[in-house]
Order: C-alpha cells, then sequence, then structure tokens
C-alpha cells in the first residue's frame, strides 16, 4: 500500500508535528514499506495450535491479599492525603469508559 504525501501530511496532522518537504517524501516512503511488510504478516497463514501468547515462559508471581488493620492515625494519615474523597470513601477514576 504506497502512501501519497497527502496521506503522510495527514497523519502529520493527526500527531500534530510540523514536517519539512523533504520529509514528506522520507516518510512517505519507509511508512509505505511498513505498511507493506505488515501486510505481508498479515497474509501469514498460522495454525492455531502453534500460537503462542507468551514466548518467554514467564508468569506472573500472584499472592492472595491479605487484610492488614491500621491505626486511627494511619487512617486519618490516607484519608486526608488522598485527592479525592467522599466523606470516608476514597474516590478514584474511573478505568473503564461507560
Amino acid at each position: 500500500m504506497a502512501l501519497t504525501n497527502d496521506d503522510v501530511l495527514h497523519l502529520a496532522k493527526l500527531c500534530r508535528i510540523h514536517l519539512k518537504p523533504e520529509e514528506v517524501e522520507r516518510f512517505a516512503v519507509q511508512l509505505s514499506s511498513i505498511l507493506e511488510y505488515v501486510g505481508q504478516l498479515r497474509d501469514v497463514e498460522v495454525d492455531p495450535k502453534d500460537a503462542v501468547a507468551n514466548i518467554t515462559g514467564l508468569e506472573n508471581i500472584m499472592r492472595d491479599d491479605e487484610l492488614r488493620a491500621c491505626t486511627p492515625e494511619e487512617r486519618e494519615r490516607i484519608l486526608t492525603q488522598f485527592p479525592m474523597r467522599e466523606g470516608d470513601l476514597l474516590k478514584t477514576r474511573g478505568v473503564f469508559s461507560a
């Protein structure tokens, strides 16, 4: 897939970067080459039995959470230092978009 200079300029605008004319031409060639390679990878047939999600063999070491009571002083220090709270509840930003 060959990218045109207009495609590169559009990408640069989306990325909010300024490119010199010679950079536009160079990036058009380089990005086209990358997209061509990705296209080749897309066409590779892989047996699902051979697919591996973790090639390093490393595993996360997990432990059970331990409940530990804190002193009233520790509790108060945590409450006063937490940026968002509602009464005695600590509020965090959402991690899932609605």
